[in-house]
């Protein structure tokens, strides 16, 4: 991980420096009775250096940094026993983590309503969720345009209960003690909302699937077409 010694970076930009600061503050606030400050920063500062590469929106980034160091934090709290609400989680792994894992996501969300959590991750992230998803998504009223592809990490597959593969083949991590699906199913990048509506209802199904075989409660039906 990212050395964060004085936490001063000459690759950012005064602003930036500001908001990681901002950042480090409120996850302070939330996990400094589990972990010390320097261990929140490096998290932190690592989880911004996942997605400064390539990067085409560099105002967001410390949000983004912020958003995926919080969950790895709450991921390792689980694995070391510091906190465990007791929720089943569920990580939806696949290559680029910009359609097929974040549709899966969006329905999980949706449908579980709180009674489960759901991760998604992917083992060459994009850069952005694509389009043509999101388009197909929001016909089921589901809003999966402010998520952002992002890898997993050992934290994170360790505190999951269940993972689900699309696609990664021999990249997805494997852990003893979890239980693993694959689903196989078209890759939609580079397809249309007309050609993604068919994967995207099957993954609904597989989902509705899932969180009845964890026996999560399922939410109120998914609207649209």
């Amino acid at each position: 991980m990212t050395e964060v010694t004085g936490h001063h970076r000459e690759d950012l930009s005064i602003d930036q420096h500001l908001a990681l600061r901002t950042a480090a503050a409120r996850l302070t606030e939330q996990f400094g009775q589990i972990y010390g400050r320097e261990t929140i920063e490096r998290f932190l500062h690592s989880s911004y250096d996942q997605f400064a590469t390539g990067s085409t929106v560099p105002n967001f980034l410390p949000l983004l940094a912020e958003r995926f160091a919080r969950q790895r934090l709450t991921a390792l709290a689980k694995v070391e026993g510091h906190h465990d609400d007791g929720l089943p989680v569920v990580l939806f792994l696949c290559v680029h983590n910009a359609g097929r894992s974040q549709m899966a996501l969006g329905f999980f969300e949706h449908l579980a309503g709180g009674q489960a959590v759901g991760w998604s991750g992917g083992s060459e992230p994009g850069i952005e969720v694509n389009e043509a998803a999101v388009a197909a998504m929001a016909e089921r009223g589901i809003d999966i345009s402010t998520d952002y592809p992002k890898p997993w990490t050992d934290e994170i597959v360790r505190a999951a209960d269940a993972v689900v593969t699309m696609g990664c083949g021999d990249a997805c991590p494997i852990f003893p003690g979890k239980r693993y699906e694959n689903w196989v199913l078209d890759d939609p990048n580079g397809l249309d909302v007309d050609a993604i509506r068919p994967i995207r209802d099957e993954i609904e199904r597989r989902v509705r699937q899932l969180l009845a075989e964890l026996a999560v409660p399922i939410g109120p039906a998914v609207s649209g077409r």
